[in-house]
């Protein structure tokens, strides 16, 4: 999903959420289903990929975006300063 669609999907919840439409609990789902889609489906052409760390609790289900695994590494870990020195990377998508 690109950016616009994924703007697109972000907007339509919010106005069913205003209209009465739907409640706060069911706009969170869609807001976060439509980023966790975006996040997980870049392009091959950008430089840009999404991460999630695995293996320690504090970092597990982190996901970032980072234009390199050395890069995601320390996103997650800004993220979760707790964490073991010793978590995956692993690339989504």
């Amino acid at each position: 999903m690109d950016r616009i669609s994924t703007i697109r999907n972000v907007e339509e919840a919010l106005r069913a959420f205003e209209a009465g439409e739907a409640d706060l609990a069911a706009t969170e789902e869609r807001v976060l289903a439509a980023l966790r889609t975006y996040a997980t489906e870049f392009d091959d052409e950008t430089a840009l990929a999404a991460y999630v760390g695995r293996g320690d609790a504090s970092v597990e289900g982190v996901i970032v975006v980072a234009s390199s695994r050395a890069e995601a590494r320390e996103r997650i870990a800004d993220h979760a300063p707790d964490a073991a020195e010793a978590f995956e990377v692993e690339r989504l998508g």
